[in-house]
């Protein structure tokens, strides 16, 4: 069975002096989760937030917490995000030496987790760890910086990882982050991604409410009744 369709906006772009209020808008307007991207400044060039604004906004919201960790060393921070609030973390291929051993981590926290790739990484890298992985992240900017242009090519990456999991009768969901728009995200789902990340394209929105149902409205026409 595959997992349901679900938006998720990125705080990233939001106004961080209304962050809170930024959170119930996207909510209220039917997002299904939030997500929140932590960038360290040496596994990608940029400082973003820490386990303190999640605790903080937390308690503004009931949607589950997707926490992206772009960030070196995550065993060691994993803990903290988890107390703070997250129901979801996903780290990069590229960042863990030890992966299996980082997902045991955050499931034995109660935690779902997910393994991201960037977009010159194959699908092909996670196979072996399918079985410890909820969902898998596939980039489709270089992680660091929001309102980049999506690179095409990610498309063939969904497409490949939709038909390995077929195969292999798995259910992990595929999820997608990076210059997703109102234009371009029934293919992101035609070519088989289930929860779509969207920042700029929400916030950046003179109208961020409209934004979301809009996603919402299209996110329909490929729900099974």
């Amino acid at each position: 069975m595959n997992p349901d369709k679900r938006i998720a906006p990125s705080i990233l772009s939001a106004d961080f002096g209304q962050l809170a209020q930024q959170v119930r808008m996207v909510e209220e307007a039917g997002a299904d989760m939030i997500h929140v991207d932590v960038m360290d400044g040496h596994f990608v060039p940029n400082i973003t937030i820490g386990p303190v604004v999640i605790q903080w906004i937390r308690s503004h919201s009931r949607l589950p917490f997707d926490v992206h960790l772009m960030i070196e060393n995550a065993d060691d921070y994993i803990p903290a995000f988890v107390k703070a609030g997250a129901n979801m973390i996903s780290v990069h291929f590229e960042a863990c030496r030890h992966l299996n051993r980082t997902l045991n981590l955050i499931h034995s926290l109660n935690c779902k987790a997910g393994v991201v790739l960037n977009p010159a990484s194959p699908v092909e890298l996670l196979e072996d760890a399918f079985p410890d992985i909820d969902y898998v992240l596939l980039m489709s900017v270089n992680p660091g910086f929001g309102g980049q242009k999506f690179l095409s090519h990610v498309f063939r990456k969904v497409e490949k990882l939709r038909f390995m999991r077929a195969q292999l009768s798995m259910s992990f969901a595929i999820e997608i982050d990076g210059g997703i728009t109102i234009q371009n995200l029934r293919d992101a789902v035609v070519a088989g991604a289930d929860w779509i990340v969207a920042g700029s394209s929400i916030f950046g929105n003179e109208n961020p409410p409209d934004a979301v149902r809009r996603m919402k409205e299209i996110l329909k026409e490929f729900t099974i009744v």
